[in-house]
């Protein structure tokens, strides 16, 4: 008889029409023998798990939060299966309409108790972790499991990312991963959307909206998309991007940008010691995850961000960046790619003042120089941008720096600016062997060379007339035998902290 009985009980668990009381006397007899709820019994366990607790009474739920955590703290075997149904419960649940067997509407569910089911979540897995001190090695992988695919709605993104978030806040230990996952996500959103798809979808979307006012869902008033700086999230929900997946890595790029925010920030002031523990953790991020990655064009701002709040913490990312910049052990491309996040750093950060830009150009030229020094006479002293390419990024970053900050350089004390100017010796950098113009991309060369013969530093235009007229296409061989013309310019135009294009 005990198997009808048993087949009995799973029967009334999963009734949908079961009664709160029914869950709750229920759930008192498993609380009191969670002892016999071994891992032979982990069909019933499975059931237990599956049942709508979320939605029921305040008792209902209060009953429940303390089962979990007998049966956890009894029970370790269940473990995972518990930190599942939580995170599960992380994103909003599925409303399905049927009509003829055909599902005719599919969307999230924007209960008004969303906020508290999630809140509820929380306190489920607090209480789990209370029971078992483990539950944070166990839990991170069930997080990565349960990210839901970039394609997904943005409410769905939007919910499991700002819960994720919440755990940083009781389970400390997971911060550095989870922040990772985040990120990562995050990159693969930006690298699938390109400016060029983002500047085209906004276009066109502006383009129908003059053209007709219409109200069709679909088409959106968009405002002149201003340059954002990145030091000044807002949010506005009528602000929304015409591509799909921009829209997505908006949305959450600002969940990012506030969670950062609020870390900083204890009663409106900043937090020393709570910002620099969060700039540690990005910064291991950035090395990991952005530095490799090339052509990402909004997540890297999140470092662009937390430097804003003190200049000592853009004084050590410059400082970080410098380090790996210079240092010879370092593959090529990650020093290459740390010189164009210098350069665009000093250009573009507004907060970063001139006695700063100053201490970076005189490290970064003295640099070039004593490279110089090193090269001019050796048997590599030609124009190649495999053997010198960190030399090249750093003159890429230089000249950028000088295009954007040259003002500032000089405002004040036009002589004494000057003065400073030309202590730099550029006429030696653009005249060595190595050829820089050469190499740097045209546009960062114009503006460069139109400035230095404005103040007269250096005189460019005769080198670039003369590699004008040398310039020929790399050519190398391809696997099949056929000769295939590369760009003869591997630093082409990665200027990370060029204008921030997502609207929020």
């Amino acid at each position: 008889g005990e198997t009808t009985d048993f087949e009995l009980l799973k029967h009334q668990l999963s009734d949908p029409d079961i009664k709160d009381a029914q869950i709750i006397n229920w759930l008192h007899e498993f609380r009191a023998s969670v002892a016999y709820l071994t891992k032979e019994l982990e069909q019933l366990v499975s059931i237990l798990l599956k049942l709508p607790w979320l939605r029921r009474s305040r008792e209902v739920v209060e009953e429940y939060l303390g089962f979990l955590g007998n049966l956890v703290s009894a029970q370790t075997v269940h473990l995972r299966p518990c930190l599942r149904m939580i995170v599960s419960q992380f994103v909003p649940p599925r409303i399905t309409i049927r009509e003829d067997d055909v599902d005719i509407s599919d969307s999230d569910d924007d209960d008004e108790s969303l906020s508290e089911n999630f809140n509820t979540c929380h306190r489920a897995l607090q209480t789990v972790a209370r029971y078992v001190p483990s539950t944070p090695q166990f839990l991170m992988p069930i997080l990565v499991e349960n990210f839901p695919f970039i394609n997904k709605s943005e409410r769905t993104l939007e919910c499991y990312v700002h819960n994720l978030l919440r755990v940083t806040v009781y389970l400390p230990t997971l911060r550095l991963q989870i922040l990772e996952l985040i990120i990562e996500k995050l990159l693969k959103l930006d690298v699938s959307t390109p400016q060029q798809d983002i500047e085209d979808a906004e276009e066109t979307a502006n383009n129908s909206d003059s053209e007709e006012k219409s109200t069709e869902e679909g088409l959106f008033d968009m405002e002149e998309d201003e340059e954002r700086k990145g030091n000044k999230v807002v949010s506005s929900s009528s602000e929304r991007m015409a591509h799909p997946l921009a829209e997505r890595l908006d949305i959450l790029m600002t969940i990012l940008f506030s969670y950062i925010k609020d870390v900083c920030h204890v009663d409106g002031k900043l937090d020393i010691s709570n910002t620099k523990d969060l700039y540690r953790d990005l910064v291991s991020v950035f090395d990991k995850l952005i530095l490799p990655t090339h052509a990402s064009c909004h997540v890297q701002y999140f470092m662009f961000y937390i430097c804003s709040f003190k200049l000592g913490l853009a004084e050590a990312f410059l400082d970080h960046l410098w380090k790996k910049l210079h240092d010879p052990n370092n593959p090529s491309v990650i020093r290459q790619t740390a010189g164009s996040y210098i350069g665009s750093f000093l250009a573009r950060a507004k907060f970063i003042p001139v006695v700063t830009v100053k201490a970076c150009l005189d490290l970064l030229v003295n640099w070039m120089h004593k490279y110089i020094d090193n090269q001019d006479t050796g048997a590599n002293a030609y124009c190649d941008v495999a053997l010198h390419g960190p030399f090249y990024s750093t003159c890429q970053a230089v000249f950028y720096t000088l295009i954007f900050r040259h003002k500032q350089l000089l405002d004040g004390n036009l002589r004494k600016g000057l003065s400073y100017l030309q202590s730099l010796n550029f006429e030696r950098i653009v005249m060595c062997q190595l050829n820089p113009l050469k190499i740097c991309i045209p546009s960062v060369v114009n503006l460069f060379a139109a400035i230095t013969r404005k103040y007269q530093l250096v005189f460019c235009y005769t080198i670039i007339e003369r590699n004008n007229r040398q310039f020929i296409p790399v050519v190398r061989s391809g696997t099949g035998g056929d000769l295939v013309q590369t760009c003869t310019n591997p630093l082409d135009s990665f200027f990370p902290f060029d204008p921030y294009m997502l609207k929020r």
